[in-house]
């Protein structure tokens, strides 16, 4: 029992450490569009050129998106069938903890009862602050110009270390077109 309660802590940190990185997808589509039909795909330059991210990071997305629908058997195209645009989204989230488990003072009742002192104890706050990010995946039919699927990832991003920002968006990616096509 006493070592269960030891790595109790760490089993709790694990569970939220693996919620925050985890990416939650969406996708809308139109029912009247049949995607057997769409096998090329291009990038809409203008809608991509709007996103509002650093372009290192638009070229990150779009290699990412290439991969993906190359994975399942599509080719890229000067005449495609559809054209393939992103945009983003980023909000800040600002948590405060409090009562958190620190050091200071404690006591209980005033001076009569236990005391006061310092040590360790429950007290103060902890203010923590993310950025969670969106990233819209939208396919557009080149001969009618009328959007036939969107897809969305929402998660936390990480922008310290290059190499994990890259997988994080090929996570984004992936998670985001598991939903492409639609089944029906």
């Amino acid at each position: 029992m006493k070592k269960l309660l030891k790595f109790t802590p760490i089993l709790v940190f694990a569970i939220l450490l693996s919620s925050c990185s985890s990416v939650r997808v969406a996708a809308d589509y139109d029912r009247e569009a049949n995607f057997d039909n769409y096998k090329t795909f291009a990038f809409f330059k203008p809608g991509i050129d709007k996103a509002e991210i650093n372009d290192i990071d638009k070229r990150r997305i779009l290699r990412a998106i290439e991969a993906e629908l190359m994975a399942k058997g599509m080719t890229k195209s000067e005449n495609p069938d559809m054209l393939v645009s992103i945009f983003t989204k980023s909000t800040q989230r600002v948590d405060v903890y409090n009562n958190a488990w620190g050091f200071g003072g404690w006591g209980w009742g005033g001076f009569n009862r236990w005391g006061w002192g310092w040590g360790p104890g429950w007290g103060g706050s902890n203010v923590s602050t993310r950025t969670e990010g969106m990233l819209f995946i939208d396919f557009i039919d080149t001969s009618e110009k009328e959007l036939i699927w969107q897809g969305s990832g929402t998660g936390y991003l990480t922008t310290r270390n290059i190499e994990k920002k890259e997988e994080r968006i090929k996570e984004f990616v992936a998670k985001t077109l598991e939903q492409f096509p639609p089944e029906e």
